[in-house]
């Protein structure tokens, strides 16, 4: 009888053990709920039958044994959400400004290297079309005006031909006058409102559009800084050097070549300086030339490259000058190393016109000055335009004139007697004629001839007879 009651016991045990295996009760474990509850009413049956039978008869009930219910998972399918639309934040609309303008062509003289090469101080018309982007018609109360780069001569404003309503497109021009020097140049311009706002082109319509040009002409060498080397003072850190240097001093040197060889071996038919720093860490060279009038539009030009054969090289080039007696100011620094290339200077010198200056060529050692050995081929200041000729002085001696006379007929004189005649005859005097010359040439400058003086006539009688 106890195994009979343990029984029941120990399967209400069992499947309390499972129920802590089991995942906990949800939306997707529902459909476990009547198997439970189908195993608890069958135990709950079985107990009670039990009991009742133990009450009424001592008889020994032989029992067949109840398989555990198992509980069977049933997944129920995951409940599908509603779908909604994608959010999409729409962009806000950009509001037009009323003042803008788009760039659509150049009409004339297009950007470099398109555009036609002008003449230094040529005389031109630039013209755009643009476009009125904006929500405002431009009326000539409106303007084009210059706002930065190189002024070409640009007048200040401009004002608008006409209306231009906005969709509308115009061509504005503006008279422009090119540098008087080589170069590539910009003239930036913008447009104002009748308000006096400022306005281009772009997204935010507050960019300017430009006149750019190219300017060329004929030049010529002015200065030869190789012809004049020993114009310059040559030193290195400490010592003045003489001028030609000898080639392999330990203080540095400066030669005359005319015949430069290239780091790839070309050779060169233009002179060039062979410069060599002192040999020391870091030590140098430089030549300083006599003072140098300097204009508009000058340029200074040379190529720079290490020697052949020096392969070692690692220098720097530096193209330094001074003013008067003021510190030394630098125009440009350049590396160089043995590696076939060389470096091309052209330097606009406008900014130093009007200026006494003294350039001075350097050449320093990058560390070790361990063969260093490089040139300034052909370093010269070209100059726009063609040289003047020079004036060269000729004597001029002053001529000596002859005059000839041409007498006037017939002619005027008085008779002098020279004696007082005795007896009673009457002299008859022999005549010399005076009369004045008239010369048949104009004299030239200041010249005044000199007269000949002609003695009055003597008058020599005839002898009288006996």
């Amino acid at each position: 009888m106890k195994k009979l009651l343990l029984f029941p016991l120990f399967l209400l045990l069992l499947l309390s053990c499972n129920l802590y295996g089991l995942p906990p009760l949800g939306e997707d474990n529902l459909t476990l709920v009547p198997a439970f509850t189908a195993a608890a009413q069958t135990i709950q049956a079985m107990s009670t039958s039990l009991a009742l039978t133990a009450s009424a008869s001592p008889q020994l009930v032989t029992s067949t044994p109840i398989s555990s219910p198992t509980a069977t998972n049933t997944l129920i399918p995951t409940a599908t959400l509603p779908s909604y639309p994608t959010l999409v934040l729409a962009s806000p609309t950009p509001s037009i400004p009323c003042n803008a303008a788009q760039f659509i062509a150049d009409v004339t003289f297009p950007d470099p290297p398109g555009g036609p090469i002008l003449e230094r101080g040529a005389v031109f018309t630039k013209i755009w079309k643009l476009k009125n982007v904006g929500t405002c018609t431009w009326t000539p109360a409106y303007a084009l005006v210059w706002v930065g780069g190189e002024r070409m001569n640009a007048p200040a404003s401009v004002p608008l031909p006409g209306n231009v309503a906005p969709g509308e497109t115009v061509n504005l021009s503006v008279n422009l006058q090119a540098p008087a020097r080589d170069g590539d140049f910009r003239s930036y311009f913008m447009l104002r409102s009748a308000q006096g706002t400022l306005f281009g082109v772009g997204q935010a319509a507050n960019k300017p559009f430009w006149a750019a040009i190219r300017v060329s002409g004929p030049s010529f060498l002015f200065y030869d800084f190789a012809a004049n080397m020993c114009a310059a003072t040559w030193k290195n850190h400490s010592t003045t050097l003489p001028c030609p240097g000898l080639e392999g001093s330990a203080d540095g040197y400066v030669r005359f070549d005319p015949a430069p060889r290239m780091e790839n071996g070309r050779t060169e038919d233009e002179a060039g300086l062979l410069v060599a720093p002192q040999q020391i860490n870091n030590g140098l060279i430089q030549g300083e030339f006599p003072p140098i009038r300097i204009q508009s539009g000058d340029r200074f030009r040379a190529l720079l490259f290490c020697a052949y054969g020096a392969n070692n090289c690692n220098v720097r080039f530096r193209l330094a000058y001074r003013i008067g007696s003021g510190s030394i100011q630098t125009l440009g620094e350049w590396g160089e190393v043995n590696e076939g290339l060389y470096t091309r200077l052209d330097l606009d010198l406008t900014s130093l016109a009007g200026q006494n200056v003294k350039f001075i060529l350097v050449l320093l050692a990058n560390g070790s000055p361990n063969g260093d050995r490089a040139y300034w081929l052909h370093p010269q200041i070209v100059r726009p335009g063609t040289p003047t000729p020079t004036a060269t002085q000729t004597s001029t001696s002053t001529p000596t004139f002859t005059p000839t006379p041409t007498p006037t007929f017939p002619p005027t004189f008085t008779p002098t007697p020279t004696f007082t005649p005795t007896g009673s005859y009457t002299p008859t005097p022999t005549f010399t004629p005076t009369f004045t010359p008239t010369p048949t040439f104009t004299p030239t400058g200041s010249y005044t001839p000199t007269p000949t003086d002609t003695p009055p006539p003597t008058n020599t009688p005839s002898t009288p007879a006996p």
